[in-house]
This record gives structure tokens, C-alpha cells and sequence, in this order.
């Protein structure tokens, strides 16, 4: 089944859809930050269809996400490296990871996050960087053209 486009959208959250692509996708990049690059250790990792993961690796190379690059001869062999489009992802992911196990997986403490400086938790946060405030939920936001960015229940 083929996916929906949104290209044709003069909007950056259905363009970086189109870029991203689909769950399978979000889950390959994640296991990239946690250190895969090779098809088997994705597989692996993953449990995808070696079909499935061949299609979905070609598609993050094609959007520029990924970068293939031969480390055998013989047999031919690649890994797949973020590149720094790819990299800036990370921020996002780890949004996700921290709204994921807030909302999603409750009560699991599966995945943990912390600072390998001092060992301490880490707590995702969201700020401007010119102010360096906090962006929570409650923060209004408009684009300039004047729509706002906000829940809209309070």
C-alpha cells in the first residue's frame, strides 16, 4: 500500500512527512542513533521484512537522511550513515522518546535517558533558542502570518 503524499503542501510539517516517511522509517532512524548502520543490525534489531527494510532504506538515502557507503568488496556490502540532515533529527526523537513514555507507555521505565557527563536523568526540554525560555504547551506561539499555534483546550 502506498503511502500519501504531501509535496504538494506549502507546508514544512507535511514536507518533513514526506521526508521522514513512515513509522518504519522513525524506528530505523532511531535505531541509527542508538548506533546501527548495518542492514543486519537494523533487521535484527528491528524484526522487519528484509524486503520491507530494503525499501525503507532506500528511502531515507533518496531524502537525504542516510548516506550508503560500501565497507566490503566481496561481498558487496553498505552501511547506512546519518547524515547532518539526518543528525538533526535527534531532537525530534528524543521529543518523541520522552512524549512516548509519558503518554504512550506509562508506567514502563524501558528507556531512560542520561547525561553521560554526570549521570544524571536527562529531561527533554523545548526552548527558544534566542530567549532560552521553555516551549511548553501552554506557550503561545503564531506564524506570521498571524494563525496561532496553540492547543486549542486549555
Amino acid at each position: 500500500m502506498r503511502r500519501s503524499r504531501f509535496d504538494h503542501m506549502p507546508c514544512p510539517v507535511a514536507q518533513a512527512l514526506d521526508l521522514v516517511g513512515d513509522s518504519w522509517n522513525v524506528l530505523i532512524l532511531r535505531e541509527a542513533f542508538y548506533g546501527s548502520n548495518r542492514f543486519e543490525q537494523f533487521s535484527a534489531n528491528l524484526g522487519i521484512a528484509s524486503n520491507v527494510l530494503t525499501r525503507r532504506l532506500r528511502a531515507l538515502v533518496d531524502s537525504g537522511l542516510f548516506e550508503r557507503s560500501r565497507y566490503n568488496d566481496h561481498p558487496p556490502r553498505y552501511e547506512y550513515l546519518l547524515t547532518d540532515a539526518g543528525r538533526e533529527l535527534r531532537p525530534v526523537l528524543l521529543t518523541l522518546l520522552q512524549w512516548g513514555k509519558r503518554h504512550a507507555a506509562a508506567g514502563t521505565d524501558a528507556v531512560q535517558l542520561i547525561d553521560t557527563r554526570n549521570g544524571q536523568p536527562v529531561q527533554i526540554a523545548l526552548v527558544d533558542a534566542n530567549s532560552g525560555e521553555p516551549i511548553g504547551p501552554q506557550h503561545q506561539i503564531r506564524r506570521r502570518d498571524g494563525a496561532l499555534l496553540s492547543p486549542t483546550h486549555a
